[in-house]
C-alpha cells in the first residue's frame, strides 16, 4: 500500500468493458509521480488516500474482474506529511521504544479546531 493525493477526476467517455462505470482519479505521490486508480469510496481533490496495487487492487473493487492495477483502499482522515516522514529524534531513541512516541500530529490549523 502506498498514500497518494488525490489531484483530479479523470474523465474517458470510451473505455473497455471491465472499466463501464469505474470513478477514475489521477493521484499524485510525495514525489510527484502521477498515476491513475479506479476510486470506490468518492473521493474528492486534495484527499489523501491509500492504495492497493496489482491483483489486490482488483479484490479491493469489489469485483476481480474490473481490469485494475491501482484501486485507492480508503480516504486518510488525519495525515500530516511533513512530520511523518521526519527522523526520530535522539531522546526518543535513547528511551528505548520509540513506538511509545506519537508518529503522528496535526500541523494543519484548519483541521485542529
Amino acid at each position: 500500500m502506498e498514500i497518494n493525493q488525490v489531484v483530479a477526476t479523470l474523465y474517458c467517455t470510451q473505455r473497455v468493458p471491465g472499466l463501464d462505470h469505474c470513478a477514475l482519479r489521477v493521484l499524485k505521490d510525495r514525489k510527484g509521480k502521477i498515476q491513475v486508480a479506479t476510486d470506490p469510496v468518492g473521493t474528492r481533490p486534495g484527499n489523501w488516500v491509500f492504495t492497493t496495487s496489482g491483483s489486490a487492487a482488483r479484490y479491493a473493487m469489489g469485483n476481480a474482474d474490473i481490469l485494475t492495477d491501482l484501486t485507492i483502499g480508503g480516504i486518510i482522515d488525519d495525515w500530516a506529511p511533513e512530520t511523518i516522514a521526519k527522523p526520530e529524534s535522539s531522546a526518543a531513541s535513547n528511551n528505548g521504544d520509540a513506538s511509545d512516541t506519537p508518529a503522528q500530529t496535526n500541523s494543519n490549523p484548519a483541521r485542529a479546531a
